[in-house]
């Protein structure tokens, strides 16, 4: 009887130990929707036939999104306090208000030996990839952000913006640079596939990338080779992807385009979490930097896939926007949280 009674409790021990262990993940994905509230999912999932990819996650919470100057954020401020854990001014890249650099998620992770990347339906230059990479004053100095991803450590880096490392006012090659410090220069999308490991920079476009349809499945399908790639580092990474252009739809009031950027930013996560599954140490978190257009529905028809769009604005709003996690450490990120907040609970998570 006491054997058993011993056996009983060293099981009752070990089992919270067991259970706790599980709960740190080896590996980060953030998804960041640019300008995506709770009516854009919505819509989105109207027009999907009352479903989305989004409804895989059980764990749900909400980020205050306001800036150090300014209760609407843009995506400067709102992406720098995502990657770097500091309310900063709006505009600024990777930096604290009093113009110092704000060391972002990927830089502390890089220091730690794990890969890292970011994958963006925008230029890299832009403004929410510029912040996990870069540190500028001004969001718009996107030939200074391109000469940052010389210094940034990244593994993987695909977007558009080619003209900002080639075409430069500087006369530099910022591509010719990287290829110095051992860096594949992809120019399609082929050519990203077809790199199984090493560091890679995906410059796909000149400048922007195309909006949905006509950049094809851009973003799942780069999504899914910086997993490819990045899967190779035994001791993790850091992925950060963004569904840039729910945004640009928003700041033009385009409901028809907001839809058509939302189920391609919801079958990216889609594939992620497929990754995930079977990944078993990999947490997904996605949110958004800010909520853009303030966009109610006052009507609709869910067995049509229609509804009635009202725009507030052209601009931002400075409502909350959700969070959705899955994966170990998931419930570190439930209830509402400053967008600050993420980078120190990444760093917990991953014992840095």
């Amino acid at each position: 009887m006491k054997k058993i009674v011993f056996t009983f409790l060293g099981l009752f021990f070990l089992l919270p130990f067991q259970i706790q262990a599980t709960k740190r993940p080896q590996n980060v994905v953030i998804m960041i929707g640019d300008g995506m509230g709770l009516a854009q999912i919505y819509a989105g999932m109207v027009v999907n036939g009352n479903h989305l990819q989004f409804e895989r996650f059980k764990s749900i919470g909400f980020s205050k999104t306001y800036s150090a100057n300014n209760f609407t954020t843009d995506s400067g401020a709102g992406g720098t306090a995502i990657a770097c854990g500091v309310k900063t001014n709006n505009y600024m890249i990777g930096m604290n208000p009093d113009s110092t650099k704000a060391e972002s998620i990927l830089e502390v992770a890089k220091k730690h030996k794990l890969s890292t990347g970011v994958v963006v339906a925008c230029a890299l230059t832009h403004a929410t990839p510029a912040d996990f990479i870069a540190h500028q004053p001004n969001r718009n100095m996107y030939e200074e952000i391109a000469a940052d991803y010389l210094n940034s450590g990244v593994d993987v880096a695909i977007g558009g913006g080619r003209k900002y490392f080639e075409e430069r006012n500087d006369d530099r090659n910022i591509t010719a640079e990287l290829k110095s410090k051992g860096y594949k220069i992809a120019s399609s999308l082929d050519e990203v596939k077809n790199q199984q490991d090493g560091k890679v920079i995906g410059l796909l476009y000149e400048d922007q990338v195309p909006a949905v349809p006509a950049r094809g499945k851009m973003l799942p399908e780069s999504a899914v080779a910086a997993l490819n790639i990045l899967d190779n580092n035994k001791k993790g990474f850091v992925l950060m992807v963004e569904g840039s252009q729910i945004d640009w739809a928003c700041h033009d009031n385009n409901a028809e385009q907001l839809t058509k950027e939302m189920l391609d930013f919801d079958e990216t996560v889609g594939k992620v979490l497929d990754y995930a599954q079977v990944h078993k140490n990999t947490l997904v978190i996605v949110t958004a930097d800010h909520e853009t257009g303030g966009l109610t529905m006052p009507g609709g028809d869910m067995k049509r896939g229609t509804f009635n769009a009202v725009f507030s604005i052209k601009g931002h709003s400075g409502v909350l926007v959700p969070v959705f996690t899955f994966g170990p450490g998931a419930d570190e990120f439930q209830g509402f949280m400053e967008n600050s907040s993420f980078k120190t609970k990444i760093e917990k998570l991953l014992k840095f």
